[in-house]
């Protein structure tokens, strides 16, 4: 099954099985972000990669100029731990990683959440690839990804119990939009995935090809 039907498939069970309210309040959320939506103010295939300076889950900086210099950069945004959507795509790109790493492509994932949570998603998922926290989005604004949600999340978000201020640090209640970007060695921008519809993902099978074809 791919990805994205995997995907498919939570999200309706989610629907299927969530409180009615709940559910129009979540779709009404998606649909009026891909009204508002503007891909042209996202970075763009060709644009030149902002340099950054992240933390890891260990708390260890780890900077854009020492990845870059061991080749091309796969790098995968998303939500927060708290986001089933985002931890089915984290543990798809692992099932690839070592096809990534033939072609010697190094991936990095980024969230808004502060390390510990961080930590918390590479030993949740088994990653054995570095999570980075990018705390205020001040990486991802560069990129022009950044979603404030709207307020008529906060009672769903306090129903569940997605603590954002405790796990980002901050009351921004602010997400990135879920996105994928190939660099090359050079920090230049080969292709982006860029999505505001959170339940769709690229397919890992697909990154592979822009890989193969870079």
């Amino acid at each position: 099954m791919s990805l994205n039907a995997e995907l498919t498939a939570m999200r309706e069970n989610f629907y299927a099985k969530a409180p009615k309210p709940i559910v129009d309040t979540i779709k009404g959320s998606v649909i009026d972000l891909k009204d508002v939506f503007e891909p042209k103010s996202t970075i763009q295939v060709g644009d030149t990669l902002p340099s950054f300076n992240l933390t890891d889950a260990l708390g260890q900086p780890v900077s854009s100029t020492d990845l870059l210099s061991k080749g091309p950069l796969l790098i995968t945004f998303y939500r927060g731990e708290w986001c089933p959507f985002c931890n089915l795509a984290l543990r798809a790109l692992q099932q690839h990683l070592d096809e990534f790493h033939a072609k010697n492509v190094t991936l990095v994932a980024i969230s808004p959440e502060l390390p510990d949570t961080a930590l918390t998603t590479v030993e949740k998922n088994d990653l054995k690839f570095q999570v980075l926290s990018d705390v205020g989005h001040k990486f991802a604004r560069q990129l022009g990804i950044v979603w404030k949600m709207p307020q008529s999340l906060r009672p769903v978000f306090q129903k569940v119990g997605h603590d954002l201020i405790k796990r980002n640090g901050d009351d921004s209640f602010e997400v990135p939009i879920p996105t994928t970007l190939l660099v090359d060695g050079n920090g230049l921008v080969k292709n982006t995935y860029i999505e505001p519809d959170y339940t769709a993902r690229v397919e890992p099978e697909t990154v592979l090809e822009w890989i193969n074809t870079m």
